[in-house]
């Protein structure tokens, strides 16, 4: 996998976490960047952490799958890329409840918690896929991390400016770019 390919990985697997800190940037009053730092870094420890989980497994379930590991990467990225693009088309009701349910102060900490790990979920799924790709997880994860931590304190500082409108379009362009990603892993393995 391409330097390119693992920074728009990185992207992509960041923009949900994006979306949620834009929505969440609109309902704060104001919030100071190391407030939102802070945020961004626990989403980003989280999101790195899942791809490492998940390419384990991948790894120890890469003995039994080889032959079709191609075929297993294409399948996890076009699943994953298009969840993205539906729930950035989906109306906001859900994340609007889920907004306010983060607002409350003895739950915030848990609830952000929670949130991560949500935002990180497809992280572990694309982890599973990278054990069966040529790429270094380590560098790679670091590389979500680092995207996630970046987005989220940028989308929860730009929250009121921006909005909810744009989040829901970066996570589009996120599965967008994941569905890429998914067919040129196939195509190259098919035509090497």
């Amino acid at each position: 996998m391409s330097l390119l390919a693992i920074m728009l990985l990185a992207l992509a697997m960041s923009s949900d976490a994006f979306a949620v800190a834009l929505c969440r940037g609109i309902s704060l009053k104001s919030i100071p960047f190391l407030g939102a730092l802070k945020i961004g870094v626990l989403f980003g420890i989280i999101e790195a952490i899942t791809p490492l989980l998940g390419w384990l497994i991948g790894y120890i379930a890469l003995q039994y799958i080889e032959k079709w590991d191609h075929w297993v990467v294409f399948a996890i990225m076009m699943f994953l890329g298009i969840n993205m693009i539906y729930n950035s088309l989906k109306a906001s009701n859900e994340d609007d409840q889920a907004q306010e349910q983060v607002s409350s102060n003895k739950k915030s900490f848990f609830m952000l918690i929670f949130t991560a790990i949500s935002t990180s979920i497809d992280a572990f799924a694309v982890g599973i896929g990278l054990a069966m790709a040529n790429v270094n997880i380590y560098f790679t994860a670091s590389m979500i991390g680092l995207a996630t931590c970046a987005m989220v304190t940028a989308g929860l500082l730009l929250g009121k400016k921006i909005g909810c409108v744009v989040g829901k379009k970066a996570e589009l362009l996120g599965g967008l770019v994941l569905i890429f990603i998914g067919v040129i892993t196939l195509y190259q393995h098919l035509t090497s």
